[in-house]
């Protein structure tokens, strides 16, 4: 008569393979239990409030709405106006200037930002600390500055 061939390890194996599965029904069954489904109307409505926040809870029908007028609503971006050419022009200092690699940093004297500048924006030869006058620029990674003179 021959040997079993179920050794220990198949036995471990299939008594964890057994555990497992009557841990995931066990699990499913408390999914079940503490489902939310079938859940009335009132508990899924949510609601806005004055400050477009989302709530729980009904508005106040006692409480006065605001009216808003239909003249007040603007759909779109407002035009920008032209600005005057004299409010272009900033003034700042030169924080960093490389010359061997073309480029520098002006910090602006009125907002503080740090704004970049080429040797091909310069005026005439700079060096760091010097006060200077530009005018600025969207580039790809942000702001530069152009028109570049001293002062």
């Amino acid at each position: 008569m021959g040997r079993s061939q179920e050794t220990f390890s198949k036995k471990e194996k299939e008594k964890k393979r057994l555990k497992k599965r009557q841990d995931k029904e066990q699990k499913k069954e408390e999914r079940k239990a503490s489902s939310n489904k079938g859940q009335g109307l009132d508990e899924m409505l949510a609601y806005v409030d004055d400050e477009g926040n989302i709530t729980s809870t009904p508005p106040d029908p006692t409480k006065k709405k605001k009216e808003v007028k239909q003249e007040d609503i603007q759909i779109g971006v407002p035009k920008q106006e032209d600005l005057d050419p004299a409010d272009l022009t900033r003034t700042g200092t030169i924080t960093f200037f490389n010359t061997s690699k073309g480029y520098g940093f002006i910090k602006d004297s009125e907002t503080q930002e740090s704004i970049f500048v080429h040797q091909n924006d310069l005026g005439s030869p700079v060096k760091e600390n010097d006060k200077v006058t530009f005018e600025v620029e969207k580039g790809l990674k942000g702001l530069n500055a152009v028109n570049v003179k001293l002062v």
